[in-house]
């Protein structure tokens, strides 16, 4: 499954991409930002700090059992790409929270990134 995201810098559209992903997993609306998720990550180029970025998300996602649906990015260049990332979500609770369908994976398949702010991926699922 892939998605389209855009935002109006590169970092928005990194934000709007984790939110296109969590969005496959379940209804972001009915998810809380009660807890915050703090990283970075460190990268030679945009494709692989995207995946990077995402498969972080699917790794806190699954390790905590959380879901995520308001995320800030930062990004830096000083020689490799640096990216501070905070997702803001909650515990999954399955009375609120339709899990739709899992993201196993994220691709590099057909990876699409323009520094403008328009971002095509492909996930496992």
């Amino acid at each position: 499954m892939g998605i389209h995201a855009y935002g109006d810098d590169l970092e928005e559209a990194f934000e709007e991409t984790a939110k296109g992903m969590f969005s496959i997993i379940t209804d972001v609306s009915k998810v809380e930002g009660k807890k915050e998720r703090k990283f970075e990550i460190k990268s030679e180029n945009l494709e692989s700090l995207l995946v990077n970025f995402l498969s972080e998300l699917v790794y806190l996602h699954e390790v905590h059992n959380e879901l995520y649906r308001d995320f800030d990015v930062k990004i830096e260049e000083e020689g490799l790409i640096k990216l501070s990332a905070t997702a803001k979500g909650e515990k999954i609770d399955l009375e609120r929270h339709d899990m739709d369908t899992a993201v196993k994976a994220v691709s590099y398949h057909e990876i699409g990134i323009e520094p403008e702010g328009d971002i095509r991926i492909i996930f496992d699922i």
